[in-house]
């Protein structure tokens, strides 16, 4: 039997191989991409809230940000990477990255709301809750 490409002897052991790429690999990235389409939508849900949160502190006329929550944020997702296996500067890279979009959003909402555009009727905000 001669040794060519075309000749299943002639290709070494292992998983099967679809248009080149072995089944497995084809398996975890789908898997992947099924895991993105997710984060995706836990973004989505999370700036959500965070838009809420940003109404919010308009009404109440307070800051975009909260560097004292941010630290303690931090920290605990710090925590939760280590325990997780993931990097923690890694953790700390991509929350600063989402919350810099928040803050950016915070900053509109806040201007919109001093321009009176702010839509939707909010209820007051308690500062004792």
């Amino acid at each position: 039997m001669p040794d060519t490409p075309h000749d299943p002897a002639a290709r070494p052991a292992g998983p099967p191989v679809t248009d080149g790429m072995p089944q497995e690999i084809l398996e975890l990235r789908a898997s992947i991409d099924n895991i993105d389409a997710a984060l995706v939508h836990l973004l989505a849900e999370r700036f959500k809230m965070t838009r809420r949160v940003g109404e919010l502190k308009a009404v109440g006329g307070l800051p975009p940000g909260d560097p004292s929550r941010d630290r303690q944020q931090v920290d605990r997702l710090k925590g939760l990477a280590e325990s997780a296996g993931l990097d923690p500067e890694f953790t700390e890279q991509f929350r600063n990255f989402i919350v810099s979009e928040v803050i950016r959003h915070h900053e509109r909402i806040a201007a919109e709301h001093a321009a009176g555009r702010l839509k939707g009727e909010l209820p007051p905000l308690d500062t004792y809750a």
